[in-house]
């Protein structure tokens, strides 16, 4: 049984996520997606715990999908849930040159194998950190069809329509 490991900051996740996500479940025999506090993006807009809860609930129709937090090196999650490969996504050609960095330096440190999945054309210019500047400034409801129904009710919550 190959198991994947999907790590990254999903603040919030998006539907570029959920593809990258749905690509790898098929992949793989079980995934595990790790949601993780990044001191380098600043302050997170979600909690670990609520970004967990958002996509359990946006993959709840993949039986193959476990959601876990992560508070230590990604390579020792990896070994702690038995990923025998990590997953990236790529938006665009930008995010390449740093994710392909960490899969070296991941390689090295550790022998794992990072697999690269493109998310298609029509989510490639999602991010979350435009999700989250769109929705501070009461543009919440115009992510709708951005994000999967679980983000957009939180979104719409915390920032309603100004």
């Amino acid at each position: 049984m190959t198991t994947a490991l999907c790590p990254g900051s999903f603040d919030p996740p998006h539907n570029g996520h959920i593809e990258v996500f749905e690509a790898a479940a098929r992949l793989f025999d079980r995934l595990v997606v790790s949601p993780i506090r990044n001191p380098g993006k600043g302050e997170p807009m979600f909690s670990v715990e609520e970004r967990i809860g958002m996509i359990t609930e946006a993959l709840a129709h993949l039986d193959n999908v476990e959601v876990v937090s992560m508070t230590k090196l990604t390579v020792d999650v990896a070994h702690e849930v038995g990923a025998d490969y990590l997953v990236k996504g790529l938006r665009v050609a930008g995010d390449f040159e740093y994710e392909l960095q960490m899969a070296h330096m991941n390689k090295k440190i550790s022998g794992l194998e990072t697999v690269f999945l493109p998310c298609s054309t029509q989510s490639s210019f999602i991010a979350s950190s435009l999700v989250r500047e769109i929705s501070r400034y009461g543009g919440a409801g115009r992510v709708k069809g951005m994000v999967p129904d679980a983000v957009f009710d939180r979104l719409a919550e915390r920032f309603p329509e100004r």
